[in-house]
């Protein structure tokens, strides 16, 4: 997939992502024109899905509430105080689909605070169900844009945020649509902690080109891969979504990309 060896880690990052072939159109939600974008224009999700069953629509209106954001108001002055009991950090998954990797990090890590975005009501749906079964208590819910989350967070109040498999928007003309765009780039960046990460995992070349080229031209991320299996390889821990086991049964690599917060 990436064409650098394991030699190239002193390979500029802009010189990495024009190594990186558009060879796959395919993806999370390939999309047509039937996408819904959002008044702010950062994240896009198709919000409608297959009809809810019974007990999944009662989690909808009864469990969401007291899970959900509300940013209608002032950000408070961190986002740990979210949880109860305070949560030592705190990062945010954009887009979980199903929600296999945000649960799984949420067990994985009970001090942590973990805040799942994703405006697909069938996806929102299942990790109801997921945190409902197993009494999870730290993990909050935002079922929006997540620009606007990112605008109504503190400064400095995430630890981590992770965009795993998103929708690649393969048509040029509906590039704008997906969510790495410099105006997120320096979003991320203002929320993100120092030292903080953004962790992208994609299949599709294309994709992983242009996030390679968006974060190489902000100051503020630098891409942590010393060597060739750095991006090659999950990192360790990595929870695999069904969407990433599909992926590889049909035979595309995905890359496992990580930018650091500096500064």
């Amino acid at each position: 997939m990436l064409s650098c060896t394991s030699e190239d880690k002193n390979v500029p990052m802009t010189d990495v992502a024009m190594s990186i072939t558009n060879k796959d159109s395919a993806g999370r939600g390939a999309s047509s024109d039937d996408g819904a974008p959002h008044p702010h224009g950062s994240f896009f999700g198709r919000r409608k899905g297959h009809k809810l069953r019974a007990h999944q629509a009662d989690l909808i209106e009864q469990l969401l509430p007291r899970l959900a954001l509300d940013i209608g108001g002032p950000s408070p002055p961190d986002l740990a105080g979210l949880f109860e009991p305070p949560a030592e950090a705190v990062r945010l998954e954009i887009g979980f689909g199903g929600g296999e990797h945000l649960i799984a990090e949420a067990q994985a890590f009970p001090d942590t605070g973990f805040i799942g975005c994703e405006p697909y009501v069938n996806g929102m749906a299942k990790i109801l169900t997921r945190i409902e079964a197993s009494n999870i208590g730290n993990i909050r819910l935002f079922a929006g844009d997540a620009a606007e989350l990112l605008a109504w967070a503190p400064a400095r109040s995430l630890a981590r945020i992770d965009l795993i498999h998103p929708d690649p928007w393969p048509k040029r003309r509906h590039w704008k649509r997906r969510f790495v765009q410099d105006a997120s780039v320096a979003a991320m960046a203002r929320v993100l902690e120092p030292g903080g990460e953004f962790r992208f995992v994609s299949d599709i070349d294309d994709y992983c080109a242009w996030t390679l080229a968006h974060l190489a031209r902000s100051p503020d991320f630098v891409w942590t891969a010393e060597r060739a299996a750095d991006w090659r390889e999950p990192w360790t821990d990595y929870t695999m979504t069904r969407y990433g086991a599909k992926a590889e049964r049909e035979g595309r690599k995905a890359a496992y990309l990580r930018f650091r917060r500096v500064g």
